[in-house]
């Protein structure tokens, strides 16, 4: 397995993490990483949400100052499908893109 590639998007504010982040996993294969250094507080919110939008599995970690977001690209747990009958459903496809 290759290195994971580094996005420095320290000193970046919204959006441009999740733009940086979005860019350096476009291209690349199921269960690549990304590591993404980010200083911007409202990354906390964004790029899980990006990654889960994405079906990318996203680790965080506090580092000195900054945060670190280890993505892999495709390794989101799939949602559980609902029970026959239930009520429910729906959200896989209205994150569907």
């Amino acid at each position: 397995m290759s290195a994971p590639a580094v996005v420095d998007a320290r000193g970046d504010r919204c959006p441009l993490p999740v733009v940086k982040a979005a860019r350096a996993t476009r291209d690349l294969p199921h269960g690549a990483t990304v590591l993404l250094l980010c200083d911007d507080p409202v990354a906390r919110v964004d790029v899980p949400a990006w990654a889960w939008l994405r079906g990318h599995a996203v680790e965080v970690a506090e580092a000195e100052g900054w945060t670190v977001y280890t993505v892999r690209v495709g390794c989101a747990e799939p949602e559980p499908e609902p029970e026959p009958g239930s009520e429910g459903g729906g959200t896989a496809a209205a994150r569907s893109t």
